[in-house]
């Protein structure tokens, strides 16, 4: 009877301890698949550097100076496209696992390809994102945790932003051109001396604002303006405080560039102020198929956007959605209309 109670004794001491290492280990397993999916920033206040490095090797490094993000060299960057970074950084979630069968093929793809997002935190180096490729339902990233503690994952997990459904990985680019800031002008109006625009083959649309003291004269090829509403002509002033490019070139050659600019521009718009003169070529775009223009003509242009030169020789993309409202005097100047075709008459909007 003693011997059979020593041996209950022992299974029990036996199954004690083997439920014991069993929870240990599920302990373990859930710390080691916490690790594999802490990508989150929790206080995005602290980030001072992010390297992003493309798939085809490319590398972009933002810097934080005295709350500003920069590039490496301290040349202005997008604040909206850092934004969006910043946003994701902090709303990364768990979106799930992936299938066991699929595990090893992700992790050889995203060996080959992926982009690298280095993080760093009050000078630090703290992790590193790896995006792959997007889920199947393509409502997230499947990706790798690389960390300063823990190292890096040994398979990816899948992962997506908080609140939203989509992919991460557009967010994140390492072409310096798309992180350039477009801002062309950003003008108040107590600053502006002088607005031009002339037309070439348009002439009758010519039209230049003047500051003469406190008040302003609004011609047309040196001739005034029988009448002029000078709260529209504060309407058109206040158009020049935020002006911006579309985007970068992504498109011509260097040769297709010098093209363009041999080429007769459409309009040369100028704008002196206090402390600096912008002027600016604007070249039309040509399309396969007629599209209308501004006052409702089919023409082989694309109306969406132009290039337009920038001061210091850049060839930039506009739309005329931003700079319509400061080509179309007539819209403010109704009196312009006089000398139009008659064509091109229409009931300006006041």
């Amino acid at each position: 009877m003693k011997k059979k109670g020593l041996i209950i004794g022992i299974l029990v001491v036996v199954l004690g301890a083997l439920t014991l290492f069993a929870l240990d280990l599920q302990g373990n397993q859930k710390a080691s698949d916490a690790r594999a999916f802490n990508f989150k920033i929790e206080d995005t206040n602290t980030l001072t550097k992010i390297n992003i490095t493309d798939a085809f090797g490319q590398k972009f490094t933002l810097l934080k100076k005295d709350n500003i993000w920069t590039d490496a060299q301290g040349g202005c960057v997008s604040q909206n496209n850092v934004s969006l970074i910043l946003e994701a950084l902090h709303k990364i979630e768990f979106k799930g696992y992936l299938p066991k069968k699929s595990e090893a093929r992700f992790t050889e793809l995203m060996a080959t390809s992926h982009i690298k997002v280095e993080i760093f935190q009050d000078g630090e180096w703290t992790k590193t994102w790896y995006l792959g490729p997007a889920t199947p339902d393509h409502y997230g990233q499947i990706m790798l945790l690389e960390t300063a503690d823990d190292g890096k994952s040994a398979v990816p997990v899948m992962m997506k932003l908080s609140g939203m459904n989509g992919l991460i990985d557009p967010r994140f680019f390492a072409d310096p051109r798309q992180w350039a800031c477009t801002e062309i002008m950003a003008l108040q109006m107590e600053d502006i001396l002088r607005v031009k625009a002339q037309f070439h083959g348009e002439s009758y649309r010519n039209f230049e604002i003047q500051k003469k003291g406190n008040k302003y004269s609004v011609t047309r090829n040196g001739q005034r303006l029988s009448f002029v509403d000078t709260t529209n002509v504060y309407r058109y002033l206040q158009g020049l405080q935020k002006i911006h490019f579309e985007q970068k070139n992504f498109t011509l050659s260097d040769k297709q560039v010098d093209s363009v600019k041999r080429s007769q521009a459409f309009c040369n718009f100028e704008v002196k102020t206090k402390h600096e003169r912008i002027a600016l070529k604007l070249y039309r775009i040509k399309s396969k198929e007629e599209q209308r223009n501004e006052f409702g003509q089919l023409v082989n242009m694309d109306m969406n956007s132009f290039w337009c030169l920038l001061p210091d020789g850049e060839l930039v993309r506009c739309q005329y959605f931003v700079f319509n409202p400061l080509l179309l005097g007539h819209v403010y100047f109704p009196a312009m209309e006089n000398k139009f075709p008659d064509s091109l008459k229409t009931s300006a909007v006041q």
